[in-house]
């Protein structure tokens, strides 16, 4: 059984006439074999085509020795099918697949990098170059020499070939396959083993446009749109770009010294603000030590807050702690609660056994250091209850350990 692949003739062909010659169930999924497709199946980085088959959508299509398998959304019980090929993924895969081929060509001619590999995502494609570099100033002369080919509309040549002619085209690096080798040509500028569907002449890529590059590991992967693609990426940038200068009053090309003059002011509100919000932890930290309650012999500032930074209440915590207070502090944030105890390096309370011995007895766990600790417990409306239990340790002289007290 075979399937004669009939985008190999003509890659335009958007419809076409088979015959069912055979079927199988793969789990839930229904599958036909034709005696001839248009569909393109999953193969060299290159996804499978969609369409529909006597009206039932065609949701992947597999190659498997020699037979293209289609696998249907449902069951199809006719013996005769007309197959209709969605052409707007086909073009994009077209334009992508043969931009890669120009781009590895171009690579390769003016950096002397190959290709390892090749991936035509959904949003973008990209290709893999067996370099740990790639200049800025290479990228674009690659770019540019590919629009170039693009627009002086070259031929695109697919056919297989003889041994004999095979052995005379400067191939970019050797076909893989056993039997009869594929060849998709650009006269004089790029030979590639190849069975994936191409557009009649480069000016069908229409446009490739670079996004960008990035190592990973040993290799450079370069990110890179085609035809439409590039067209709509454009359009969407361009109208980010002019939104942006409508709204800052200014023209395009003033729009990124007027982003660097914003970036700059913000730098220095916010070192401003950082400012004034310690300033006002200071003033708040005051404000509770005045009401700190006497444990034994330690001052103790005990408070529970609501829906704060821990980033702010370690600081105010450290404001009061130098004040010669413990601080005995909980943050409720949704339902879990967080606890945090601190202390001056002269006080005689070991933060963090208090922690530990308070939170034992509330399914919390924590820890940190003598002067500084912080745990958690499940409950947040415990909050309180942990506090209260941590003060009578301190009150009662069962958490003073004045062997680490200085002083």
């Amino acid at each position: 059984m075979h399937t004669e692949r009939l985008y190999f003739s003509d890659p335009y062909l958007p419809h076409f006439s088979a015959r069912v010659s055979a079927r199988k169930r793969h789990g839930e999924a229904h599958m036909i074999a034709l005696d001839q497709s248009a569909f393109y199946p999953e193969s060299g980085g290159q996804p499978a085509d969609h369409g529909v088959l006597n009206g039932i959508p065609v949701v992947d299509v597999q190659s498997d020795d020699g037979v293209v398998w289609h696998t249907l959304a449902a069951p199809l019980t006719d013996d005769q099918v007309r197959g209709e090929i969605d052409w707007g993924r086909r073009f994009d895969h077209m334009q992508q697949h043969h931009g890669q081929h120009l781009l590895s060509a171009a690579f390769e001619q003016l950096s002397h990098v190959q290709t390892v590999s090749f991936h035509l995502g959904t949003a973008s494609s990209t290709v893999d170059l067996a370099t740990a570099t790639l200049p800025h100033d290479q990228v674009v002369a690659a770019e540019d020499l590919v629009n170039r080919i693009i627009w002086e509309s070259r031929p695109v040549l697919a056919r297989f070939v003889t041994a004999e002619e095979l052995k005379t085209l400067p191939l970019r690096k050797p076909p893989v396959v056993k039997g009869p080798v594929r060849i998709v040509s650009v006269p004089d500028f790029d030979h590639s083993a190849c069975g994936g569907t191409h557009p009649h002449t480069t000016g069908g890529v229409g446009l490739l446009h670079v996004r960008r590059w990035e190592r990973r590991g040993e290799t450079i992967r370069v990110e890179f749109l085609c035809g439409a693609r590039a067209l709509h990426d454009y359009r969407h940038r361009d109208g980010i770009v002019t939104r942006l200068a409508t709204q800052a009053s200014v023209g395009i090309d003033e729009i990124e010294a007027t982003v660097e003059r914003l970036r700059e002011a913000e730098e220095r509100s916010r070192k401003q603000l950082a400012k004034a919000q310690q300033q006002l932890i200071g003033y708040e930290a005051l404000a509770l030590i005045e009401r700190a309650h006497i444990a034994g012999i330690t001052r103790v500032v005990q408070h529970v807050f609501d829906n704060r930074e821990m980033s702010d209440i370690r600081l105010l915590a450290q404001h009061i702690a130098e004040n010669g207070c413990v601080a005995l502090f909980g943050v409720r944030n949704g339902q879990r609660g967080q606890v945090l105890l601190a202390s001056g390096p002269n006080a005689a309370v070991n933060c963090n056994r208090l922690l530990r011995d308070t939170l034992a007895n509330f399914v919390g766990r924590g820890g940190g250091q003598a002067i500084l600790a912080q745990g958690g417990i499940p409950d947040a409306d415990r909050l309180a209850e942990v506090l209260d239990v941590a003060f009578a340790k301190i009150a009662s002289g069962e958490a003073l350990d004045l062997k680490d007290a200085k002083g």
